[in-house]
């Protein structure tokens, strides 16, 4: 495995918070095209909510679900404007708080560009939803940082996106795990132990998820303090689950590595039983991932924080659609399918 350099809590320096001016006042000024921009969304495979307790937990990317920036230039002297119809509208950069987190994403880039504010107004559309565990605030810091160092004429390095997003999504969560940032930043499968340094993960075989919107916000912040409530009462029977937990992600790393890909979807279905006894499923989650594995799914679960959100199930390629169909017929907001390499 292939150990990736992410910025986390556990690392030292901050070489992202160092400028490195390459002439780009001058090339800033100079381009005077559009731009685009893009940056994926992700789903945790096995392992939410354990990983916050030291255990491991395999993200991946959604590919075909993005949030996309386009950056158009403005008359001189007009300044940077974020227009952002889905998640808020239009905010002027220079009278934006310092704590946006999309003027926060700019701000950074072009620190770290060296550049001043441009004229230039960067139109932002996302396909995510938002609070449903699929990246969604990663995914929009990533596509507006992607898009500054393409209008600055430098390449977005993937070390340097991660580092940047998570500058942000600290504003978003406080003290978050790292795992959003650095599976949106490489688009990469990741395995990720908190205080570990992630690694990418062996896939042997491609395989399908269909992912499933409950049209429920999921209230992260809720489930993870519930779930630390719940530790602190019973700290024994918590680092049971964990341990659980860790087994099932374990056992689905080396499915992955081997190809055995049928396999996994018992390992899915376990894991949410657990999620379940940690108390951050809910009756719609359980009712989607029932229907699921009735359509044929191999194996379904909940991802990201729970009581809401998104389901993910594990499909044959042939039946990914016969399963989305049958979500979407039982309630579910939207259901779509995403192929992991």
């Amino acid at each position: 495995m292939t150990h990736i350099r992410s910025y986390s809590p556990w690392k030292g320096p901050e070489p992202w918070l160092d400028t490195n001016p390459i002439g780009g006042v001058e090339i800033a000024q100079a381009m005077k095209e559009t731009v685009e921009a893009s940056a994926c969304g992700k789903v945790i495979l096995l392992g939410e909510h354990a990983v916050v307790y030291g255990r491991p937990a395999l993200a991946v990317p959604v590919c075909g679900l993005r949030a996309r920036v386009r950056a158009e230039p403005l008359p001189r002297g007009s300044g940077c404007w974020i227009e952002a119809t889905d998640v808020g509208g239009e905010i002027g950069l220079a009278t934006a708080p310092p704590e946006h987190p999309l003027a926060m994403a700019v701000r950074l880039a072009l620190a770290h560009l060296g550049l001043p504010e441009p004229d230039l107004r960067l139109i932002l559309r996302s396909e995510l939803p938002i609070a449903g565990g699929l990246g969604s605030g990663a995914a929009v810091s990533a596509a507006l940082i992607r898009a500054i160092f393409q209008w600055g004429g430098r390449p977005a390095d993937p070390e340097v996106v991660s580092a940047l997003v998570y500058e942000v999504e600290k504003r978003y969560h406080g003290t978050p795990s790292g795992i959003d940032n650095t599976v949106i930043a490489y688009e990469r499968p990741i395995r990720f132990v908190r205080g570990q340094p992630p690694v990418f993960l062996s896939i042997a075989r491609p395989f399908t998820l269909v992912i499933a919107d409950s049209g429920v916000p999921s209230p992260t912040r809720e489930t993870v303090a519930a779930v630390r409530a719940g530790w602190e009462r019973d700290p024994e029977r918590y680092e049971r689950l964990f341990d659980a937990i860790a087994e099932l992600v374990q056992e689905a790393e080396r499915c992955l590595a081997s190809g055995r890909i049928e396999d996994l979807g018992p390992l899915l279905d376990a894991n949410h039983q657990v999620l379940g006894e940690l108390g951050v499923s809910s009756p719609v989650l359980d009712h989607l991932t029932e229907i699921a594995r009735k359509a044929g799914a191999l194996g379904a679960k909940l991802t990201g924080g729970g009581r809401g959100g998104n389901i993910i199930a594990l499909t044959r390629p042939e039946q990914a659609e016969r399963v989305a169909q049958a979500l979407r017929a039982a309630g579910a907001r939207s259901a779509y399918r995403t192929e992991v390499v």
